[in-house]
């Protein structure tokens, strides 16, 4: 009992110092001012390509070391696989980073954690699913909160830190993240249950191996194509990072703390369910919120403090219905 109670501390740490510390790099990265002409990283969409590259590095190394079945691939997904899901997976990351030029971190935190908004809307609308009483409670508080949140003015500390100021753009290119990560995440559960070998290295491995190519041909191949292309250029990132070694090391630092949170968030599933996981991951937005206020300068109003509590209130009732479902069929079995 005791081992399992460390293992669990174990894993509540490792995700909340990973993806705490991968939040605090983002907001740095996307409203600090380098070198001595206070340059902004405008290269935002480069933080996808980079992390594409460490995580199919990792996901490789964790393979060869830790993958049960050594290097046989009978039973698991080709990588052919991958190719398709992986678009979604390029373009909904990066319209997330890309918010950032648009409203602030905790902003941005808020409205993808509304994740759960879109799936009972297209549940109900698409497919006639019937949802509970509390189930509208918990999207009704989460959407309230959200709203809210947006409708609120926001500091002038905060605004004059964004490079672009535009809340409508900017909460929009969240929900439009959600919506491809929503596509993305069934996409590989339908991928898991056609191949039922293939580990969470395994798609790791397949998603950041197409990842990478995607992203190197939009940031790299494309720029010398067409003369005014309008997205990401990567030559223009790799020349910055070289004028300014201290945004290189945080893109280092950011992609490296992607991927270790990766290995707490496997461990944490496979030795005490996703629900857990979800709980864990849950109060991590919310103390990423928290420090981003008191740390990074992101001050909240206290009307602005009360959405951030009717969020997470929506997404607690949520987690605690379901640990009730699951002690419920636990209890039948």
């Amino acid at each position: 009992m005791v081992s399992r109670v460390a293992v669990l501390a174990f894993c509540v740490a490792g995700i909340w110092s990973a993806y705490i510390t991968q939040g605090v790099l983002q907001e740095t990265l996307s409203t600090k001012r380098f070198g001595p002409e206070a340059r902004r990283f405008d290269h935002l969409a480069f933080l996808n390509f980079a992390q594409n590259v460490v995580c199919f590095v990792w996901s490789f190394i964790m393979i060869k070391l830790w993958s049960s079945g050594g290097s046989s691939s009978a039973g698991r997904a080709p990588l052919r696989k991958y190719w398709g899901v992986s678009i979604t997976n390029t373009v909904g990351p990066a319209m997330g980073i890309e918010a950032l030029k648009f409203i602030s971190y905790p902003a941005q935190v808020l409205a993808k954690s509304s994740k759960m908004i879109p799936v009972m809307l297209m549940g109900t609308i698409l497919y006639g699913v019937k949802y509970t009483f509390p189930e509208y409670i918990c999207t009704f508080l989460v959407a309230g909160g959200v709203s809210s949140f947006a409708l609120l003015k926001t500091s002038s500390k905060t605004i004059k830190k964004l490079a672009n100021p535009n809340a409508p753009l900017g909460y929009t290119l969240c929900f439009l993240n959600l919506a491809f990560d929503g596509y993305t995440n069934s996409t590989q559960d339908l991928i898991k249950s056609r191949y039922p070998k293939t580990n969470p290295w395994d798609i790791m491995l397949g998603m950041n191996l197409w990842g990478t190519i995607y992203n190197a041909v939009i940031m790299f191949v494309a720029p010398l194509l067409f003369s005014n292309w309008p997205y990401a250029n990567g030559f223009e990132a790799v020349r910055f990072c070289q004028e300014n070694p201290e945004v290189a090391w945080d893109i280092l630092l950011f992609c490296l703390c992607g991927a270790v949170g990766q290995n707490f968030i496997f461990l944490t599933i496979s030795r005490f369910g996703s629900l857990t996981n979800t709980t864990i991951t849950t109060t991590r937005k919310f103390m990423s919120i928290v420090i981003s206020s008191v740390i990074s300068g992101n001050p909240l109003s206290l009307k602005q403090w009360g959405s951030v509590v009717m969020v997470f209130s929506g997404l607690s009732l949520q987690i605690f219905l379901k640990w009730k479902r699951k002690k419920v069929r636990d209890h039948k079995e």
